[in-house]
């Protein structure tokens, strides 16, 4: 109510003219925020009118009121249907609702595109979204009313594929091949991939020598590569959004690979002739026009010429495209000997040869060398000889080894000493005392000369025995005369305990006779007491002595001491 009586009334009439809810009030100056809402869509009257106190109706006025609160219908939406390529424009067909229409009929479309939350208004018709980021859109499309109310949204999702397949390829040999190389390209997309849907689909391809490539559908294609030579390789895929790594309209180049193949065997030849200065070196060149000759296999062989024997191979090395061994012709008996070269080239093909680079057999007739011959000899302790060609020229400024093995039990199996020949050709050399020993000469050749020994030559050394007697004289039936003595163990390995020892006597006109036997301490010491009873002694000037034969182990030969004498009284 107003201050002067007045008020403000109002009603909403339906489309049938029937009031809808009760009647609605204002104050008389202020508008009617406010309507009651209608309970269904449709055009509704709203009626108003001023009253005074009394109730008398002073002025009326309507308006239509237009009310749709319904969901429309979603748009029918058509995508590409197809993997967009990188920068493809991203488009939507939009089709109106084909069912009936809200009361207010639709304003227009809303197109929400996600990842990147971005909200697009549009029309019926074709709808352009842009370039799309690579990968998977999700395109969410609604209706709007008049009322402005949205419809359930339609899903349609883009899928963008902007890159060419990876692609791989392998048997590509890491060097030079002997044969055919079969090439497996492998292609791989993760995004539309590679699965083969016919001739227009994703496909893989290798290219040999710039010749027409060689396809397949899907992710993988094979091919051969054969012929001796250098081939260079292109390889791509194409995927099925049809990106294509082939270089053609502005796309990426095809990846590239060398094989390198080889079918031909090297030529092996051994050298023209021997080198005068060392003829035992064996040398073959390896000769490959493609790979080139092998860096670390080869071999020489050597067999006794006109037989049907393996080879025997020699130690061989390999070395800028020759073979060079050496032959120790000195191990070898007389005679022809044929030798056979294999050599390899980087690709592993194999060649023999035995021919020399200008023709014939390479064959050499042993001895190789210049001959020699050595001769020695032993004088007491002085070990000598001469080192002569066995056409009789002295060998001056050689070296000559002169080996002493000793018997078993002595503190060194053995011992070397070298000499050098002098002017003359001889040698010499005096010999340290010790055990017994063989002694042999030996010189072991040159590049030039062959090997040479001489005879072995025994050095037998006696045991040492130190001896004596306690008195020179004895009387008969009287105190015993104490004998006693050592063995020295210079040079043996072991103690001297044990060894028997012969004690020996003798008179004038007699030979010796063992009376007793005693063995010596672990220093070697030996001691016997004896006493003369004989009457028939007294007068006679007897020799004793100590006599050892040895024993198994101990490097020493058989030995007697100085005698001693000792004249009964």
């Amino acid at each position: 109510m107003a201050s002067d009586g007045t008020r403000a009334a109002y009603r909403l009439l339906d489309p049938q003219g029937q009031q809808v809810g009760g009647l609605m009030e204002a104050p008389a100056r202020d508008p009617l925020e406010k309507v009651q809402v209608p309970p269904v869509s449709g055009v509704y009257t709203l009626e108003g009118w001023l009253e005074d106190a009394a109730g008398n109706e002073l002025r009326r006025a309507e308006t239509l009121l237009r009310f749709d609160d319904a969901v429309p219908p979603p748009p029918t939406v058509h995508g590409p249907g197809r993997w967009l390529l990188g920068g493809e424009q991203a488009k939507l067909e939009l089709d109106p609702p084909a069912v009936a229409l809200p009361l207010s009929g639709i304003s227009g479309y809303e197109v929400a595109l996600r990842p990147g939350d971005i909200r697009i208004a549009a029309n019926a018709g074709q709808v352009s979204l842009g370039l799309l980021p690579e990968g998977i859109t999700e395109a969410r499309v609604v209706s709007v009313s008049g009322s402005g109310v949205r419809s359930q949204a339609q899903t349609v999702f883009l899928a963008v594929d902007a890159a060419a397949p990876a692609v791989t390829l392998e048997g590509v040999p890491s060097g030079w091949s002997n044969g055919p190389v079969k090439l497996t390209a492998t292609s791989a997309d993760n995004l539309s991939g590679m699965e083969p849907t016919g001739p227009a689909g994703p496909f893989s391809a290798i290219a040999i020598d710039g010749a027409s490539p060689i396809t397949a559908p899907g992710a993988t294609a094979f091919a051969w590569v054969g012929g001796s030579g250098v081939h260079a390789i292109r390889f791509y895929g194409r995927d099925a959004a049809g990106n294509v790594g082939d270089g053609a309209a502005g796309s990426p180049p095809p990846q590239s690979a060398t094989v390198r193949i080889d079918e031909e065997p090297p030529r092996v030849e051994f050298a023209a002739a021997q080198d005068p200065a060392d003829p035992e070196r064996i040398e073959a060149s390896v000769g490959d026009r493609l790979s080139g000759p092998s860096a670390d296999r080869g071999s020489i062989g050597v067999r006794r010429s006109g037989t049907r024997a393996r080879y025997e191979a020699l130690p061989t090395r390999v070395e800028a495209g020759r073979l060079v061994a050496r032959w120790d012709s000195d191990a070898y008996p007389p005679g022809k000997y044929e030798f056979l070269a294999t050599g390899f080239d980087a690709a592993g093909n194999s060649a023999n040869g035995d021919n020399r680079v200008r023709g014939g057999r390479m064959v050499l007739v042993n001895p190789l060398k210049t001959q020699v011959t050595l001769r020695s000899q032993l004088s007491g302790l002085r070990f000598s000889g001469s080192l002569r060609r066995a056409s009789g020229g002295p060998l001056a400024g050689q070296t000559i080894a002169i080996s002493e093995t000793f018997a078993a039990g002595a503190d060194r199996p053995q011992r070397t000493t070298l000499v050098r020949t002098g002017a003359d050709g001889t040698f010499s050399l005096r010999l340290k005392p010790g055990p017994s020993r063989e002694v042999v000469a030996g010189f072991d050749g040159s590049r030039q000369l062959t090997k040479a020994e001489g005879p072995v030559t025994e050095l037998a050394a006696a045991t040492a025995i130190r001896f004596r007697a306690s008195t020179a004289t004895a009387a008969i039936g009287g105190a015993p005369v104490i004998f006693s003595g050592r063995i020295p163990a210079a040079g043996a390995v072991g103690a001297v305990g044990g060894i028997p020892v012969e004690l020996q006597f003798r008179y004038p006109g007699a030979r010796w006779s063992e009376f007793r036997t005693v063995e010596a301490d672990r220093h070697g010491r030996f001691r016997y007491a004896y006493r003369f009873s004989d009457d028939d002694s007294r007068g006679v000037r007897f020799q004793f002595r100590a006599y050892v034969k040895g024993r198994e182990g101990w490097p020493y030969g058989p030995g007697a001491s100085r005698p001693v004498s000792v004249k009964g009284r």
